[in-house]
């Protein structure tokens, strides 16, 4: 009978011992699925903020070409013609061509008398 009681006494200890060990591992587990969980989280932050940012972006992107098509006439009426834009960058590069062709006329008289 003591052979017997001795013989439960180890196995009840490893018993204890095995669950100790397994509570163990649950524990180290859980706290590996929590940082998972937390880390899927923060990423999940970090790209809807990245969304947000993309949308924003887009939107104004949209508004300024909106924008910039109404001031060169390239959308409906309210806006400036586009020949009359070409028409104004045609005779800008025709009154700088005459100015360069003709600085001498001004400039080279006042040095020399």
């Amino acid at each position: 009978m003591s052979s017997s009681r001795s013989t439960e006494a180890t196995y009840e200890a490893q018993n204890d011992q095995r669950l100790d060990e397994l509570h163990s591992k649950i524990r180290t587990l859980r706290g590996v699925t929590t940082d998972i969980y937390d880390d899927a989280e923060r990423q999940n932050l970090t790209l809807d903020d990245t969304s947000n940012a993309f949308s924003s972006l887009s939107s104004q992107l949209s508004h300024s070409s909106r924008r910039a098509a109404q001031a060169f006439g390239l959308s409906g009426a309210g806006g400036v013609r586009q020949t009359r834009i070409i028409m104004y960058v045609v005779g800008g590069f025709f009154a700088l061509w005459l100015l360069w062709t003709t600085r001498g006329v001004w400039w080279a008289s006042g040095g020399e008398v």
